[in-house]
């Protein structure tokens, strides 16, 4: 067994994606392709400022090689979050990539395709697959898979396709060539007394110079006292932020409570409002109908004492009737 730095760590994921040969091993593995070439791109948004959005975010420009020994490039847009974060973020992010003019191709005819990938370390919803691809199709009015014609760059210009890894899947059984480049990924290992590190059996990767080459990088980074440092401050920042995030929830439980409590109290409310209405609108209902029958026996000729005995009433309410 080896100890190595936890990737899940910006800055460690940071120093992994920098070299350009791990980068080529990990991103070929996502895309199942043979990247050949990879170049981390500037971009506008900053890591080193943080917020309660926070998604670290690398672009790469990528040579990809076909079977046919013909080359062509590709963007990747690769975004890892710790926390679950609002959706508007990513959007923004790709949004950015789609307006850059330097996300075009050499004539600057056609947007360069586009690739999205996000590392999360939370799960999406009940989707129980650990790595879930999303790919885009062309369909005619009805809806016959269109194919001719198809791959076309004005079309791949408008559209991307996506890769959404689910790193709380990640368990450690290596199937593929996937299963193996994300295993370093595996927080089912980390240590027991220190969540920086992972403990892998590095036998596991004894054939594999690329996943060594991986792993030995991240030994490096586990040695690297910047690196901890850095390690140390996003565990103080994430602490804060779930610790705020945990206060939100409370309040906002407790505002929810007190809404409940106010609708309630509402709708009693309205309900004696409306049962008052009610009995206000029988009282007057019985009023006409005493004035209409003091109006009748007066037209009868009886005296006010007399409809006052007739009716049960007080003379002075007769009297107040025949007003």
């Amino acid at each position: 067994m080896i100890t190595v730095a936890n990737p899940i760590y910006d800055v460690v994921f940071k120093y992994l994606m920098e070299d350009r040969r791990i980068a080529c091993t990990i991103l070929s593995a996502l895309l199942k392709e043979n990247i050949v070439e990879v170049e981390m791109r500037p971009h506008e948004y900053s890591n080193d400022k943080r917020d309660s959005l926070s998604v670290y975010r690398i672009d790469f420009g990528a040579k990809v090689r076909d079977r046919d020994g013909s080359e062509h490039s590709i963007l990747i847009e690769l975004q890892k979050t710790w926390l679950e974060t609002e959706t508007l973020r990513f959007r923004q992010y790709l949004g950015v990539q789609y307006e850059n003019p330097k996300n075009m191709t050499g004539d600057g005819t056609f947007a360069l395709p586009m690739v999205a990938v996000y590392l999360l370390g939370h799960r999406v919803g009940n989707i129980e697959e650990p790595v879930l691809y999303v790919r885009h199709h062309a369909y005619s009015y009805d809806e016959k898979l269109v194919t001719k014609g198809l791959p076309n760059p004005f079309v791949d210009s408008l559209t991307h396709d996506s890769i959404i890894v689910q790193i709380p899947l990640l368990h450690g059984q290596i199937n593929n060539r996937l299963d193996k480049v994300l295993s370093i990924f595996d927080q089912t290992r980390k240590d027991h007394d220190n969540q920086k590190v992972l403990n892998i059996d590095d036998s596991l990767y004894a054939d594999d110079a690329d996943m060594r080459h991986i792993l030995h990088r991240l030994v490096m980074a586990a040695a690297d006292a910047d690196i901890r440092q850095h390690m140390n401050v996003e565990d103080e920042y994430y602490s804060a932020i779930e610790k705020r995030d945990t206060e939100i929830l409370q309040r906002d439980y407790l505002l929810a409570q007190q809404k409940v409590k106010i609708e309630e109290q509402s709708t009693q409310l309205q309900e004696q409002s409306t049962q008052l209405q009610e009995q206000s609108a029988q009282l007057q209902e019985q009023s006409t109908q005493l004035r209409k029958s003091v109006q009748l026996l007066i037209e009868a000729k009886l005296t006010p004492e007399a409809i006052a005995t007739s009716l049960g009433m007080s003379v002075d309410d007769v009297m107040r009737l025949m007003e």
